[in-house]
């Protein structure tokens, strides 16, 4: 069986880490809602990424960490080809006859620049070579080893479902015979709010479509994050008070990242598949705490 060409969205994290020790994958997903790349998908809904789509990941974050540049002025510079995609280095906006150098490190760090090299501008802080900054390191799980996950029974119809079957939690009502993508209109009636509704869903952050205006998609996750939605703001709780939610789930799904991505670094189906294990079990255990959390939190209410 020969290999297959393009690499998932864990695989590219992979690639990118030692570079940008800060990116995840939900910030690559975000890069994706703006515009900035746009992957190819499996008949299922999963990223495709090829050496190109990698290739522009690597410039749009150089980017903004060399050049400090908005993620619009970005995607409108690749668009009129000012940036080159390929992988090369934009010298600073309004830095003049600055030569960008392929940059190499010693083992301390220090930047090595053969000799006779001109510098001209290295006196200026925009122009001199950046080491990416160390994140901080969240060690992988190294307590007992978590009760593996059931595999599921048959092969689900979409990511959703299978994330939710795998990790024994419960599909935020996402029915398992539906479509992969919606427009606006049928995510509204399957979740059965209003186009008002989903606007200012979207304008807190709580749905990200792929794409804009009529051409805008969204998936089986954004439907399930609709149809909670609908049940709280039935109950009087507005948008602007939802997220709080998604802050909340980023910040775990971050850590989360994290704690697998040595795993995910070893790209190998072996780690993938513990990858995704540890991702069900570690998604299973954050759902049980934020339960136990909030019950204890509202005991007093909930006492005869």
């Amino acid at each position: 069986m020969s290999e297959r060409p393009y690499l998932s969205i864990g695989e590219v994290l992979g690639m990118l880490l030692e570079e940008f020790p800060d990116v995840t994958i939900s910030k690559i997903r975000f890069l994706e809602s703006q515009g900035l790349i746009d992957p190819e998908r499996t008949a299922s809904g999963y990223r495709k990424f090829y050496d190109a789509d990698v290739d522009r990941l690597r410039v749009i974050l150089r980017e903004q960490r060399e050049n400090f540049l908005p993620l619009r002025v970005i995607r409108d510079r690749l668009e009129s080809g000012q940036i080159d995609d390929s992988g090369a280095l934009t010298p600073p906006r309004g830095i003049r006859n600055v030569t960008v150098l392929e940059a190499e490190f010693d083992e301390t760090g220090e930047l090595i620049i053969p000799e006779g090299t001109p510098v001209p501008t290295g006196h200026h802080p925009a122009a001199q070579a950046r080491v990416p900054q160390a994140a901080a390191r969240v060690m992988p799980y190294a307590g007992p080893a978590l009760e593996s996950a059931p595999p599921p029974a048959a092969p689900p119809l979409n990511p959703a479902a299978a994330f939710f079957q795998g990790s024994g939690g419960v599909s935020p009502s996402v029915p398992t015979a539906v479509p992969e993508n919606y427009n606006a209109n049928e995510l509204c009636i399957h979740a059965n709010i209003t186009g008002r509704q989903l606007t200012e869903l979207e304008s807190f952050g709580l749905i990200t479509p792929r794409g804009t205006g009529t051409s805008a998609l969204y998936t089986n996750s954004d439907l399930g994050i609709a149809r909670a939605c609908k049940g709280f703001l039935e109950r009087g709780v507005e948008p602007r008070h939802l997220r709080a939610w998604r802050q909340a789930a980023d910040r775990e799904a971050a850590l989360f990242e994290q704690l697998v991505t040595p795993l995910i670094r070893q790209r190998n189906p072996q780690s993938r598949q513990q990858a995704v294990q540890t991702l069900q079990q570690l998604s299973r255990l954050g759902g049980d705490l934020r339960e136990a959390m909030l019950n204890a939190a509202l005991q007093h209410h909930l006492e005869p």
